[in-house]
């Protein structure tokens, strides 16, 4: 399969102050950035970046955004694996796919981001019929991420770290929790989404104990509902 057709081309820009991180991921994040910028001067005293990361938790909570804002922070591009081109029921050509991509994202010294990581590199003690199979492509993802160069970045993503496969998480140098937004947290969110709109429809009843990703449906639902409303008023009226 061509390369071409295993990566979702992203052209969003996401910027590190749109992404709602609590203090201590932002600090990590921070840091990591600030390795990259000046990796040569921690050359020069025998030190290299980290450039394999590892973001985990709930779905929905800014890992994909994260990763993506990761990459406009250091203006590289990202490479997302396309995961349902990627997998195939021969597992020899999966481990090819993924060669291809991890190939491209070292030529381009870009950053690669692997969501739902745990579908590829599940434990090799698994019970799943082809553990066999599946010992072969961890053990290929493993390679490739040894030998994964230090001018480029990885970044895998998992809502299940604990099916993950230990030799592989042993490889990740920064391991960061993305645990549900608090009410503050959320807060600031809804005031963000709500922002473009005006004033009347901006109070809507807030919900809480949710990811980010169901508050923003939960937002965008409520504010269509309501100028569909507004709209048909009118309609009847005139």
């Amino acid at each position: 399969m061509n390369v071409i057709d295993l990566v979702i081309h992203n052209k969003d820009r996401v910027a590190l102050d749109d992404v709602f991180l609590n203090k201590e991921n932002s600090k990590s994040i921070q840091q990591l950035i600030k390795e990259h910028k000046y990796v040569d001067e921690l050359n020069k005293y025998g030190l290299s970046a980290n450039n394999k990361v590892l973001l985990k938790g709930n779905s929905g909570c800014g890992k994909t955004i994260t990763a993506k804002a990761i990459a406009n922070a250091l203006d590289k591009n990202i490479l997302v694996l396309n995961l349902s081109n990627v997998v195939c029921s021969r597992i020899g050509e999966t481990s090819q796919n993924i060669k291809q991509v991890f190939n491209k994202a070292s030529r381009e010294k870009a950053v690669l981001f692997l969501d739902e990581f745990d579908q590829i590199g599940k434990s090799r003690g698994s019970t799943d019929k082809d553990v066999g199979e599946m010992r072969r492509l961890v053990n290929t993802i493993i390679q490739l991420i040894d030998y994964y160069p230090t001018d480029a970045l990885l970044i895998c993503a998992t809502n299940h770290p604990e099916i993950i496969d230990v030799a592989l998480l042993r490889r990740f140098q920064l391991s960061i929790q993305f645990e549900m937004p608090t009410k503050e947290v959320l807060d600031k969110y809804y005031n963000q989404l709500l922002s473009p709109f005006p004033k009347e429809l901006q109070l809507i009843e807030r919900k809480y104990q949710i990811s980010f990703a169901e508050a923003k449906d939960y937002t965008y639902t409520l504010i269509k509902s309501k100028l569909i409303e507004a709209m048909e008023k009118k309609t009847k009226s005139s």
